[in-house]
C-alpha cells in the first residue's frame, strides 16, 4: 500500500511575481524548465497566497488553515530561540504519520526556537535557513539595525560554508534527498530566491545584459531556480519516480517593491519583479500582492496542457495532497481541490484575507477589500473597494456604493469573518503560544 502512495514535491519561491515566469506570459525572464513544469499538469490561473507576506502565507500551506487560526498573521523575528508557528497538525506531520519520509530544504521563517523547528513541526531531514533572508554566499541575514546573524543549518547543527551560492546548495540537497528515500516522501523545495539581497552568479546575470538593472537581476536569479527545478524534475525521471509524484509549484506572496531591493544604495521604490499588470505588490491585499504564479503536475493523473480559472489558496495545498493520497484532512480551512484538478466541477466557495488592518474577501467574480495598501509600509488608499475581476482583474474601477448588492452581500460575509479573526486571535494568545513578529524598525 505505502509504494502506491504519491510522493510529494513542493516547490516554494520568495516574493515572486505573477509576471515573474514564463508560464504566465512573464516578460524578460527565461524559465524553460518551470513553463514545461506547467505545461505537463494544470496552470491555475487565479492561485493566491493566504497573506502578502511570507511567515503567514507559510503557515497556510503547511497547516491547511487561515494564517490567523494557524497563529500566524505577521513576519516572524530572526533571533535564535524566538517562538514561531504554535503546535498544530502540518502536512508534514500527518504524512510523516502516514508513512513518508520528510525533508525540508531552504527557507523556513516559521520560528527559530527547537519547539517551532522544522523537526518541531514533521520534517524529519532539514537543510537551510530559519530566519526570513540571508545573504546568498555568505548566509548571514542583515535587516536594518540588528545585528548580523549567521543562518544556516543541517538539522539542529550549524553549518558553514562560506562563498558557496544557497540556491544552488537548496537544489544540491533536494536532489540528494530524493537520490536517497525510499518510499513514499514529502520534499519542501523552499527557495529564498528572488527574495533580496539581489544575487546571483555572473553567469546569469550576464544572460540578461539587455534588461534593466533591476529586472536582469530579477531574471537571472530566477533562471538559477529555473535550473534547479530542472533538475529536480530530472531526478525524479531519472529515479523512474516521476509518474506517482505530485509537484506542486508557487510562490508565497506578490513581487517586492522595498527600496532595500537595491544593492546601489538607492532609496526609490524597487520594481524589478512584476505583478504581471495587477495592482498592488507584498503586503497589499490587491491582487499583484496576492496572486501568484501556480501549477500542479501529476502525470497520469492531471491532464497535461490544464490551464484552470477556479480561485485557489495556499490553505488548499494540504487538503488536496492528502485528498490525492487518500488520508483525511479534518480541521482545516482549506479545501481539496483534486477534483478540479482531474476535470470535476469546482464547489462556489468564498475566499478570505487578512493582513496589517486590510481584510478582503471574493467569489471569483467579486472582491471587497478594506483598508488596502498598495505595498508593504504604504497608507492606506480608500476605506473599501468593491471590483470586479472577471472584467477588471487590475482592480482599476472601484465600483462601491452604499446599497450596492454584492458589496451588502459580501460586506456582511466579511464581518463574520473578521468577528472569527478575533476570536482565532484571542485563543492562540490566551494559549501562550503567540509568535514572535519580527520588528523592522
Amino acid at each position: 500500500m505505502a509504494d502506491q502512495l504519491p510522493s510529494v514535491v513542493v516547490i516554494y519561491t520568495d516574493d515572486l511575481g505573477y509576471g515573474d515566469v514564463g508560464f504566465t506570459g512573464g516578460d524578460g525572464v527565461a524559465t524553460p524548465h518551470l513553463d514545461d513544469l506547467a505545461a505537463s499538469g494544470a496552470t491555475m490561473r487565479r492561485w493566491y497566497a493566504n497573506s502578502p507576506v511570507c511567515s503567514p502565507s507559510r503557515a497556510a500551506l503547511l497547516t491547511g488553515r487561515h494564517p490567523a487560526r494557524a497563529g500566524v498573521s505577521q513576519i516572524l523575528g530572526a533571533k535564535r530561540g524566538m517562538n514561531g508557528l504554535p503546535a498544530q497538525q502540518t502536512l508534514a506531520t500527518r504524512l510523516r504519520d502516514a508513512g513518508y519520509q520528510t525533508a525540508l530544504v531552504g527557507k523556513w521563517h516559521l520560528g527559530t526556537s527547537s519547539e517551532s523547528s522544522p523537526a518541531g513541526h514533521g520534517f524529519g531531514s532539514f537543510f537551510g535557513f530559519l530566519a526570513g533572508c540571508v545573504d546568498y554566499y555568505s548566509h548571514i541575514m542583515y535587516w536594518d539595525r540588528a545585528n548580523p546573524l549567521h543562518d544556516l543549518w543541517q538539522g539542529s547543527e550549524e553549518t558553514w560554508r562560506n562563498g558557496e551560492y544557497l540556491t544552488t546548495m537548496i537544489t544540491d540537497a533536494a536532489c540528494e534527498f530524493l537520490e536517497r528515500v525510499e518510499g513514499p516522501s514529502f520534499l519542501f523545495v523552499s527557495y529564498n530566491a528572488p527574495h533580496y539581497p539581489l544575487h546571483a552568479p555572473a553567469e546569469y546575470v550576464a544572460r540578461f545584459d539587455h534588461l534593466p538593472d533591476d529586472r536582469r537581476m530579477i531574471a537571472a536569479m530566477m533562471a538559477a531556480v529555473d535550473d534547479g527545478v530542472g533538475r529536480i524534475v530530472e531526478t525524479l525521471d531519472r529515479l523512474g519516480r516521476r509518474e506517482n509524484t505530485i509537484v506542486f509549484f508557487s510562490s508565497d506572496n506578490g513581487p517586492s517593491a522595498e527600496s532595500r531591493n537595491w544593492l546601489n544604495g538607492e532609496e526609490v521604490a524597487f520594481a524589478g519583479g512584476s505583478t504581471g499588470g495587477l495592482r498592488g505588490h507584498k503586503g497589499s491585499l490587491y491582487e499583484g500582492g496576492i496572486r501568484v504564479p501556480t501549477c500542479w503536475s501529476w502525470p497520469g493523473t492531471v491532464t497535461p496542457g490544464t490551464t484552470l480559472d477556479v480561485p485557489g489558496q495556499m490553505s488548499d495545498v494540504a487538503p488536496t495532497v492528502l485528498a490525492a493520497a487518500g488520508l483525511p484532512y479534518d480541521d482545516v480551512d482549506g479545501t481539496s481541490q483534486l477534483g478540479p484538478l482531474t476535470g470535476s466541477p469546482a464547489d462556489e466557495r468564498l475566499l478570505f484575507w487578512e493582513y496589517d488592518g486590510q481584510t478582503a474577501v471574493s467569489d471569483g467574480t467579486w472582491k471587497l477589500v478594506r483598508h488596502p495598501r498598495e505595498k508593504l509600509g504604504a497608507g492606506e488608499i480608500e476605506p473599501v473597494g468593491l471590483y470586479r475581476l472577471d472584467r477588471d482583474e487590475t482592480e482599476t474601477t472601484n465600483q462601491y456604493e452604499a446599497g450596492h448588492p454584492d458589496a451588502t452581500r459580501l460586506g456582511s460575509a466579511l464581518d463574520g469573518f473578521e468577528s472569527e479573526l478575533a476570536g482565532w486571535q484571542e485563543k492562540i494568545a490566551a494559549s501562550g503560544q503567540y509568535p514572535a513578529i519580527l520588528e523592522t524598525k
